[in-house]
């Protein structure tokens, strides 16, 4: 749902009116400056989304502002008023609420429960008023709009629906500023636009938001002010018709958006992955597609139009039904994945916490966890050898991780992403199958993978890339094949290929074009 965004006054003509500002802040942790002389407002009204790379500072910031962390140096004010909140609780008190990426919530405990955490009203004598508790529970709900029953559990609830309720927190607190950090990263599109409907609610009550996101489609639909941390500094603030991916993107990275990309050189070799007529699990449909050594295919297409559910296929995660794989020119049958990891094919997933990754162990084991058949002999591991393995793609991928045995639950995004596609370049594959790669990792990360993605193609490596960004198929892609529920409806040279005729693939069905 777009939302028209306004040009505001300039930062330092705003402070007068914020709600809070901080000026000159600072913050340091052992051998590290988290927060230089930063400077940051949120305006009564008003989306002030913050973007940088992990890293950059933002987390830091935004606890600092809610209580968490104590500034170093620098000032906050309240209204005008000089403050030094002394908890999270302090700051709410004063209007501020963090909502964080993992939910805060007491799972046991009841919506309204939830709501009115740390002031729930009493009746003389102390005890709990539940029936004023669930009344003004579900008032606040009917206020926000939101379908809830106050009784619920909140650990039977969906993840959305959970938001709601720090939400509807929010509103019971009648906070003035409510700081959302990541807030779509596990919603499905229906509940992302259910969560920025409420944020324009906010908006109009007067409560100043504070928005940090990685997807840059949402800040530049929401926001009326962006400002950009890199190192710990603020690089600049945007507001208006110059909040534009270009500009936040040079101001994040410190070099342009025409750098983003790198197409590989076009050194086609022999096809690798041939399919014929290729159908799967209950899909009607089938698929003609082939890629060769060398090549980048890209696979685009609208959420749910069968690209991951064809690749899972190829792979041998789903039940192949009809139609012909044919692997470097002879007819194969990969009924598992442990057949296509033999025949030389890797498959980095959409979702790489829950498929791609084990957060609890390792950063050593997950990488040589595909490669388990070649590093284990007579029944014991070749340690030196696993090492060995993990030190050639931490320094080759730049993988920032303390030591080997770092958990890749602690990582950040883009680490934990190139985890996952050196555990795939361990095994050596003819063909790499990448999902995604770059959601939900920040822009330098997203850089470092386009441009492996371009060095693994001139290296002779095969790679099917299916992404929903049309600017990340266009730049990186030698062809792009369009699906449309499960049919394939376009292959395109990315060379001519235009925005307009991807829309117009992906929307259609394959009847309407002659060129199929």
């Amino acid at each position: 749902m777009p939302i028209a965004a306004a040009p505001l006054q300039s930062q330092s003509e705003a402070t007068k009116g914020a709600i809070i500002s901080l000026e000159g802040v600072g913050r340091t942790f052992p051998g590290v400056i988290a927060l230089s002389d930063v400077t940051f407002e949120v305006l009564p009204g008003e989306v002030h989304a913050l973007c940088g790379e992990n890293g950059a500072g933002k987390s830091t910031l935004m606890r600092v502002m809610a209580g968490s962390f104590p500034q170093d140096s620098g000032t906050i004010r309240y209204r005008g008023e000089r403050v030094t909140f002394a908890s999270p609780m302090d700051a709410k008190r004063r209007g501020i609420l963090l909502i964080h990426q993992e939910i805060s919530l007491v799972p046991e405990l009841s919506v309204a429960e939830n709501i009115f955490l740390g002031d729930f009203p009493r009746l003389r004598g102390g005890r709990l008023d539940t029936k004023k508790l669930y009344r003004d529970a579900g008032r606040v709900l009917e206020d926000c709009g939101y379908d809830l029953d106050a009784r619920a559990i909140v650990g039977d609830l969906s993840l959305a629906r959970q938001q709601m309720v720090e939400i509807a927190r929010a509103t019971a607190f009648n906070c003035s500023v409510v700081i959302f950090d990541e807030p779509t990263g596990a919603l499905t599109n229906q509940e992302a636009e259910a969560l920025f409907v409420t944020i324009d609610r906010l908006k109009k009550r007067g409560v100043g938001i504070v928005y940090i996101s990685h997807k840059m489609k949402e800040v530049l639909t929401l926001a009326d002010r962006v400002t950009v941390l890199r190192d710990g500094k603020v690089t600049g603030t945007l507001s208006g018709e110059k909040i534009t991916e270009r500009e936040i993107t040079r101001l994040m990275i410190g070099r342009s958006l025409d750098s983003y990309f790198h197409r590989a050189r076009r050194r086609i070799g022999e096809e690798v992955l041939r399919l014929e007529g290729f159908g799967w699990g209950d899909a009607a449909k089938t698929v003609n597609l082939s890629i060769r050594a060398g090549e980048i295919v890209g696979l685009y297409g609208l959420v749910g139009a069968g690209r991951s559910e064809l690749m899972e296929a190829v792979f041998g995660l789903r039940k192949v039904t009809s139609g012909n794989l044919s692997w470097c020119g002879q007819l194969r049958d990969i009924s598992s994945p442990k057949d296509a990891v033999r025949l030389g094919i890797g498959f980095v997933p959409e979702d790489r916490k829950e498929q791609g990754l084990v957060l609890g162990l390792g950063a050593r084991d997950n990488t040589s966890m595909a490669s388990l058949r070649r590093l284990v002999r007579f029944g014991f591991m070749d340690t030196m050898k696993e090492q060995s393995i993990f030190e050639k793609y931490r320094e080759r991928l730049e993988i920032k991780v303390s030591s080997a045995k770092t958990r890749v639950g602690t990582l950040s995004g883009g680490n934990q992403q190139k985890i996952v596609l050196a555990k795939w370049m361990a095994t050596a594959p003819k063909l790499l199958i990448l999902d995604e790669p770059t959601r939900g990792i920040d822009v330098n990360a997203k850089a470092e993978v386009h441009a492996l993605i371009g060095e693994l193609a001139e290296s002779g490596l095969a790679v099917i890339l299916i992404s929903s960004e049309m600017p990340e198929i266009i730049g990186l892609s030698h062809r792009i094949v369009t699906v449309y529920q499960g049919e394939v409806t376009g292959d395109l040279a990315a060379d001519h290929v235009t925005e307009d005729m991807l829309v117009e693939r992906v929307m259609n069905p394959p009847e309407r074009f002659a060129d199929l």
